[in-house]
């Protein structure tokens, strides 16, 4: 039987830049990955176009908790490391508002430069490959599924959440942790639609605008952002919701918050003196309510505020507008959820190795740890590097 100097428990994004980094040190490590092939969640990364990471890359960009070990990563591995990897690779990349993506604008190209560098270097990869336990003993680690057993110096777990179960991570992963004594963070769904049953949404389904969006609980300020705003028959979607979710998410999800809710700004181009200025002028020349906000707002709006334009009560359509509020009663679910906001206790994590505290020989990568950055590339940012610190250091 051959033994391997680390063997790695998922072939998404970090697992396999941790297999890579591992070879290129001289390593014999395997890949070990459930699904039928790698990178299923490459390929839906960025709308199929893979958002590789951001311009602006550091530790603010993710959960309080975990800056001071996203910032140990990126010091020695940050986002020119990051470029000059994929560039070595053979990637061209370009830059879309601070975003970086492939010039192909394929995903498909990311993950094929992948597979030739674990081509090139000899890595082998069991496909369908369920791990069922890793165990300890005798100074080495063994990996078993229903029929195969793996012996290795070193594991690395590149598992990934619990977003997009169909692609492969379903949070399953996070017991292994709990066997070697680690605490896992309640995982949650991050950067997710919300669900609100409010008659404005259904009314508005389909309409998109751009807002500005303020979350709260208990009557507590969250977070907010500005970006489209979606409105679905069951509720809120879009990037300024999408972007405020996470700490919705945990309110709701891992804190039992039953006073949720969001503010949108509906006209956030005018002030609300402005816009009443605006509206006194309309009210004397239009006629019909309904026709109040056109040009304002898309057009479906007059008729789902007939009744309080019907008003023409400046002051509270004003107010209105820049102002609804919308109560959140969950979010949509894993399903839905582009990541994952929770996971291993980043104080168990040795910063600048990934080494587990707890077992010695044991390491972490990616969304499986307590890492949840923002939209727009810094998720996958901290796949790349911390994959090429464990594969370095395991």
């Amino acid at each position: 039987m051959v033994k391997y100097d680390a063997a790695i428990i998922g072939g998404g994004a970090s697992g396999i830049v941790a297999a890579i980094s591992a070879a290129k040190n001289g390593k014999r490590v395997i890949i070990l990955e459930k699904g039928a092939r790698l990178g299923k969640k490459i390929l839906a990364s960025g709308n199929g176009r893979c958002n590789l990471l951001n311009e602006e890359l550091n530790e603010e960009f993710y959960n309080e908790e975990a800056r001071a070990l996203v910032k140990s990563v990126f010091s020695v591995f940050g986002k020119d490391d990051i470029l000059g990897f994929f560039k070595r690779l053979g990637l061209e990349t370009y830059s879309d508002d601070g975003r970086i993506f492939p010039v192909t604008n394929q995903a498909s190209s990311v993950l094929k430069v992948l597979e030739m560098e674990l081509e090139r270097l000899s890595v082998p990869c069991e496909l369908s490959f369920v791990v069922n336990s890793i165990s300890y003993s005798a100074k080495e680690f063994v990996v078993k599924s229903s029929d195969k057993e793996i012996d290795c110096d070193k594991v690395i777990i590149a598992c990934g959440g619990s977003s997009y179960p169909a692609l492969g991570s379903d949070g399953k992963a996070y017991r292994f942790a709990h066997g070697f004594g680690h605490s896992v963070a309640s995982p949650v769904p991050s950067a997710v639609p919300l669900t609100a049953k409010d008659p404005l949404c259904h009314l508005l389904q389909g309409q998109r605008i751009f807002a500005s969006v303020k979350s709260f609980s208990s009557g507590k300020f969250i977070n907010e952002a500005k970006g489209e705003l979606l409105f679905t028959k069951y509720g809120l979607s879009g990037t300024a919701i999408l972007d405020v979710s996470d700490k919705i998410s945990i309110a709701i999800n891992r804190e039992n918050k039953k006073d949720v809710y969001v503010i949108a700004d509906m006209v956030p181009f005018m002030e609300e003196n402005e816009l009443k200025d605006e509206l006194s002028v309309r009210i004397k020349r239009i006629r019909k309510a309904e026709e109040l906000l056109t040009g304002i707002l898309p057009n479906k709006f007059g008729p789902a505020f007939k009744k309080m334009l019907e008003t023409r009560d400046i002051n509270n359509i004003a107010a209105s507008l820049k102002g609804k509020r919308f109560n959140v009663s969950g979010t949509r679910g894993w399903n839905e959820a582009e990541f994952t906001a929770g996971g291993i206790a980043v104080n168990e994590v040795r910063e600048g190795t990934l080494e587990s505290k707890l077992q010695k020989g044991l390491y972490f990568s990616g969304e499986i740890l307590n890492v949840d950055g923002k939209r727009g590339g810094y998720n996958l940012a901290w796949a790349w590097a911390s994959g090429m610190i464990a594969g370095k250091t395991g």
